[in-house]
């Protein structure tokens, strides 16, 4: 029986890292698909490639996998599965959660090789792109 299904979403990201007092640009709210993280040390937003933002550092050419959710808090060790899925293939993630689900970033030219490596471990994906 398969586990939880994942799906590829359309756009490419890029990851900015900002210092903590950057105030966050109004275009990044406008998009479809955003996410911002704030810490003391920091300002990660995360947001399609087709925004251009003057960041500190930019980490472009990302590709989302979305947990089709909601999944509930009482739920365990999804986002660990999928992680120890992936790292066993040396695949690196940038993980996002959020309320309802959790979506695991990786590069582009791993995406094939990601999805192959969870479709094994028995995840559906779906793969718009190429399906």
């Amino acid at each position: 029986m398969a586990k939880q299904t994942l799906e590829v979403l359309a756009n490419t990201f890029t990851i900015h890292s900002f210092t903590p007092e950057t105030k966050i640009p109004e275009q990044v709210l406008t998009a479809d698909v955003f996410f911002i993280g704030k810490t003391h040390d920091e300002l990660s937003i995360v947001l399609p490639t087709s925004f251009e933002l003057e960041s500190l550092e930019a980490e472009s050419d990302w590709r989302a996998l979305e947990v089709l959710g909601p999944l509930g808090f009482s739920l365990t060790g999804i986002l660990s599965d999928i992680s120890g899925v992936l790292a066993k293939q040396e695949i690196s993630i940038f993980a996002i959660s959020t309320f309802d689900t959790d979506y695991i970033l990786v590069k582009n030219h791993t995406l094939a090789n990601a999805i192959s490596a969870l479709r094994r471990a028995e995840y559906l994906v779906i793969n718009n792109d190429t399906e």
